[in-house]
């Protein structure tokens, strides 16, 4: 169905002033902000929020009852074993499909263990490119993929960053310990 001239309907901004097109009106209410919270935060004394990051380490993290993290907190990716000691991925392929950012690579392969068709022959996980959104942990139907409360990865170059099978299942025997909600 076409659109008709009655149906369009015309706003015309309403023409600005003299003072209005000079912007000072506005620059002079944002430095008003800006003094209103500096002036704010020394009145009432707040600490600074600045830390040197290696040196101190963020403790304070959100956390509930009985010590365990809130569940909306992402850090770095694991992949879980299974009670045999293998790779609990079964290479579906829904954890990359379901992954906006692209940043999943996997490989399959036929299966050495009977319980499965497919195995990852290669998962490769690029933590620079993700956006640590959770869809590969919804997506996932065996729960092979995890996000886990570890915040502090450090990387020298950008191919250290992206974490292969190995390295990924690493994570997992270095936080088996602290189980994700």
């Amino acid at each position: 169905m076409p659109i008709c001239d009655q149906d369009i309907l015309v706003v015309d901004a309403a023409p600005l002033t003299a003072i209005e097109k000079s912007y000072l009106p506005e620059v002079f209410k944002g430095l008003g902000t800006t003094f209103k919270h500096m002036i704010g935060s020394v009145a009432r004394g707040k600490r600074n929020k600045v830390m040197s990051y290696p040196e101190e380490r963020r403790e304070d993290l959100p956390v509930e009852e009985g010590g365990l993290f809130h569940d909306n907190f992402r850090g770095v990716h694991r992949l879980n074993r299974d009670e045999d000691g293998r790779v609990k991925c079964v290479a579906c392929f829904m954890c990359a499909t379901a992954c906006p950012a692209n940043c999943i690579h996997i490989v399959g392969a036929p299966s050495p263990w009977d319980d499965r068709e497919k195995y990852p022959a290669q998962f490769d996980l690029d933590e620079l490119r993700c956006i640590f959104c959770g869809m590969c942990e919804e997506a996932c139907p065996v729960d092979a993929i995890e996000l886990t409360h570890t915040y502090d990865i450090v990387g020298l170059g950008r191919q250290e960053m992206i974490f292969d099978k190995t390295k990924l299942l690493a994570v997992y025997d270095q936080t088996i310990e602290r189980k994700p909600m």
